[in-house]
């Protein structure tokens, strides 16, 4: 499947200049465009207002929608949903819709495994196989939505992958959340370790292809200090984090968007009142917010998930001292909680 042969991530405007180039009105763009993000089409043939001739004809271009199959899926007590995909090279990839009386948030993932290596994600285990295209990430929102018969209302790439080493396609699913789904850029959250550089290259290429940066970004910091980090996440040693930070200030001053700064507690590691004043005083002079979640533990590591006396006293020391902080309760922790786990599983399980 070449991508250019894929019609799924096209805009209106694109569906219709696409059908011109087939010889077709623009009519049948505005078609195609409807049965894409209206209907939730499949497969060329389930187009049925366009003509059998026209669809075979297409197929045997090559010409497809790009969509997804789904391999297995977990509904955990809590009704958070995993569903794993397989792709057309046949890689497997895993989403997750997490309902709320109000919302759905679907987690997508931006690349098939991960490069980072941090040592409590299962993603990073088997290394990275390949980035995602626009389409593969668009189809988790879509597949997710299908599967619950509810309309996501805020997207997170918290998945599977860095997506700062995929910018080009994350914005690009990104334009097609906002202008052919209906989602708002403000409920749209980027999640990064930090890729040294990266940070003013996203902002450069937001405002050029979103026209401007309005979703939040999450930074990844889960230590306070460099010497910890860098045991927890290996890439940290040629980024130190006092240049995080700074390029960080650079990505606001860019964009006017607040920084939010994810923070995952390691039972007895990470979790310490020195840790919290660390983090406190790293942060002093940012508008920012800290987000602090609780590690849900996989086999291949030894962490453990802090005890709720710990998560409360770290919670209240930062408070204390001025930061901005909220608790991201865990969801789905009786179905393979932890990202990439599910992938890990199945494929271990050939």
């Amino acid at each position: 499947m070449s991508r250019n042969s894929v019609l799924l991530g096209l805009g209106l405007e694109e569906l219709e200049t696409w059908a011109l180039s087939q010889g077709q009105s623009a009519y049948r763009g505005r078609q195609i465009y409807d049965w894409l993000y209206n209907r939730g089409v499949r497969n060329l043939d389930s187009i049925t207002v366009l003509p059998k001739a026209l669809r075979t004809s297409w197929k045997n271009k090559g010409i497809c929608i790009g969509r997804l199959e789904e391999v297995k899926r977990f509904i955990s007590a809590d009704q958070t949903l995993k569903i794993l995909l397989s792709t057309n090279d046949g890689q497997y990839i895993e989403t997750v819709g997490i309902p709320t009386k109000k919302r759905l948030t679907v987690c997508v993932s931006s690349q098939v495994g991960c490069p980072m290596k941090c040592q409590f994600c299962a993603t990073g285990k088997d290394g990275l196989q390949r980035s995602l295209y626009s389409h593969e990430i668009i189809d988790q929102v879509i597949s997710i939505s299908e599967a619950m018969g509810k309309r996501p209302t805020h997207i997170v790439f918290m998945g599977m992958g860095e997506p700062l080493l995929n910018c080009q396609e994350v914005l690009s699913s990104i334009k097609c959340f906002n202008n052919d789904l209906g989602i708002s850029q403000r409920r749209i959250t980027v999640s990064t370790v930090g890729v040294r550089q990266n940070l003013s290259r996203l902002a450069h290429l937001a405002n050029e292809k979103l026209g401007r940066a309005q979703f939040t970004l999450a930074v990844s910091l889960h230590a306070s200090n460099q010497q910890l980090r860098e045991k927890l996440i290996p890439t940290a040693t040629t980024y130190p984090i006092n240049d995080l930070l700074s390029d960080c200030k650079e990505y606001i001053k860019k964009t006017g968007r607040r920084v939010t700064f994810e923070y995952i507690l390691l039972g007895g590691v990470n979790d310490h009142i020195h840790n919290a004043e660390e983090l406190a005083k790293l942060l002093k002079g940012f508008q920012s917010h800290v987000n602090l979640i609780a590690y849900n533990p996989i086999k291949e590591e030894s962490f453990e998930r802090p005890t709720n006396d710990r998560i409360n006293s770290f919670r209240s020391h930062l408070e204390n001292l001025g930061v901005a902080v909220s608790f991201r309760k865990s969801r789905g922790l009786d179905q393979n909680a932890a990202c990439g786990q599910l992938r890990r599983n199945y494929e271990n399980s050939d």
